[in-house]
């Protein structure tokens, strides 16, 4: 009975760490996500000249769960459901800083609002920014993602040997 507390303890603490590591793994995929719909954005304005809606529901479906529902809150209000606040497009992107919310914001705010050439110019543009941010995120889940796996490791040898 006492062995299998221990393991239980063991598991419990690196699912902590595990779940921390997560809000790092969530980031960066984001801004992979959204770097990928904005390049469809770019093209698909140049070569079809759909409009947003259209854009925005034919996302691939497996980027489309990382975005973290701000493309439904956008297509909501281009049908004119909602506005376009940080309140309506970030109800479930928790793990975004504010200044990163605000600069997504700006970039949805931009899209559709100037000639074709125009907005690639500034799609693109946001592009690099989104890159970057995109970088520190990966160098973030690197170096906490994992140190926190490993503390949740380290916490429950320390627990074990306490226990034992």
């Amino acid at each position: 009975m006492k062995y299998l507390l221990i393991v239980l303890l063991f598991c419990l603490c690196v699912g902590v760490g595990y779940f921390f590591s997560l809000k790092y793994l969530k980031r960066k995929r984001f801004w992979g996500a959204l770097i990928n719909l904005a390049d469809k954005l770019s093209l698909e304005i140049n070569f079809s000249r759909e409009r947003l809606k259209v854009l925005f529901s034919s996302f691939d479906l497996n980027n489309k769960k990382y975005l973290l529902g701000i493309d439904e809150g956008f297509v909501d209000f281009l049908d004119k459901k909602c506005e376009l606040t940080a309140e309506n497009i970030f109800k479930n992107a928790q793990v975004l800083k504010p200044e990163e919310k605000d600069f997504v914001l700006m970039f949805l705010k931009t899209l559709g609002r100037s000639d074709v050439e125009n907005q690639t110019k500034e799609i693109q543009n946001f592009c690099i920014r989104f890159g970057e941010i995109k970088a520190q995120c990966d160098a973030e889940q690197k170096k906490y993602g994992s140190l926190s796996i490993k503390l949740g490791v380290v916490a429950g040898l320390f627990i074990a040997i306490i226990l034992f």
